[in-house]
């Protein structure tokens, strides 16, 4: 079954092009000294390799805000939850 996203977008012919294209800066760009989502995705990797998390593993390799290298093995529901929501 498709998600309220993909319902969406499946739609709306126009949203879905103009997501398409924010997504291809975002993964492509140079960010503009933010980093861009394939940095973020090969910081992530890196991490999962050097704290040894194997694939399937019910953790993620949470990183510490301004660190690229320090880590730790976190619960994906801790570390995927919104960090503006109070728990």
């Amino acid at each position: 079954m498709a998600g309220k996203t993909s319902t969406y977008y499946k739609q709306n012919p126009d949203a879905r092009k103009r997501r398409l294209a924010q997504q291809k800066r975002y993964n492509e760009g140079k960010g503009g000294g933010k980093r861009t989502g394939r940095e973020i995705t090969k910081a992530a990797n890196k991490l999962r390799d050097k704290l040894k998390i194997p694939v399937g593993s019910p953790k993620d390799a949470a990183h510490y805000e301004g660190s690229k290298t320090k880590g730790r093995p976190q619960k994906r529901s801790i570390n995927r939850a919104s960090r503006t929501k109070s728990k």
